[in-house]
């Protein structure tokens, strides 16, 4: 005979129910801990990236530290560099800013070693792309370039993916561009110019620099509350239920 509608639940589904609680229970305070953790290592970001870059700038790694580079020891590093721009190499990447969508302008500097280093000279509009259109901003000569020391950004985008074949450049992928313009001896790494490197140019269209974002969207604290309050709803609520049949159930035991 089947239990009349409003009947306690079995015991065995009262024990399903809180260990399924409980699974559920455990994934948001984990997810909760997690986004924790990613607030320390996040400030830890904040602080490093603030010390470097606002620190004094200090020489370029050179090829004997190459191989030791790493985006947690020396990304957003104040770096210095001399050398002459190989204006006829230069690369245009797609790029958004805070003056709106146009390109990073990437030029190989030749050291006085023989080595390259990619500096991105920064920012110009889509009606700029051309070099021809922007001769009066190249720098000839012997310059002295300081900035940011980036970390090489390989294959492209999430949505869009470097195609060299039709030099459409979505991220500044340091070996396919060099591998593309036929450069070799090239650094691991490229520098984003400040905005007093193309103080040398010869007139008012060189690329603008100075615009690497250095600040960092930080929100899991919030994240964090909010899975340890969904945990909490979640413990209140299971164990409400849970109650309530266990009244029931005494209820209608004899």
């Amino acid at each position: 005979m089947e239990p009349a509608t409003g009947s306690p639940r079995s015991l065995v589904s009262l024990i399903s129910l809180g260990i399924a609680a409980a699974l559920v229970f455990a994934v948001l305070a984990a997810l909760g801990t997690w986004q924790l953790e990613r607030r320390a290592w996040k400030l830890g970001l904040i602080e490093r990236v603030n010390t470097r870059a606002h620190a004094p700038s200090t020489a370029a790694p050179g090829r004997e530290e190459w191989p030791l580079i790493t985006a947690a020891d020396y990304e957003y590093r104040h770096v210095r560099v001399r050398g002459v721009f190989l204006n006829d190499r230069e690369t245009q990447v797609a790029a958004s800013t805070e003056l709106g969508p146009g390109y990073w302008v990437l030029t190989p500097l030749q050291l006085p070693d023989g080595a390259l280093v990619l500096v991105n000279r920064g920012f110009v509009p889509t009606d700029r792309r051309d070099p021809a259109t922007r001769k009066s901003g190249e720098i000839a000569g012997e310059t002295t370039v300081t900035g940011l020391l980036r970390i090489t950004e390989p294959g492209g985008t999430l949505l869009r993916s470097n195609d060299p074949s039709t030099d459409r450049w979505y991220s500044r992928d340091v070996a396919a561009i060099a591998a593309a313009r036929g450069l070799t001896d090239v650094a691991p790494y490229f520098i984003d110019a400040d905005a007093t490197s193309n103080a040398m140019a010869d007139g008012p269209d060189s690329p603008v620099g100075g615009l690497t974002v250095i600040t960092f969207h930080n929100n899991h604290l919030i994240y964090a509350i909010t899975w340890y309050g969904l945990a909490l709803m979640l413990a209140g609520g299971t164990a409400h239920v849970i109650r309530q049949e266990w009244r029931a159930r005494r209820a209608t035991t004899p």
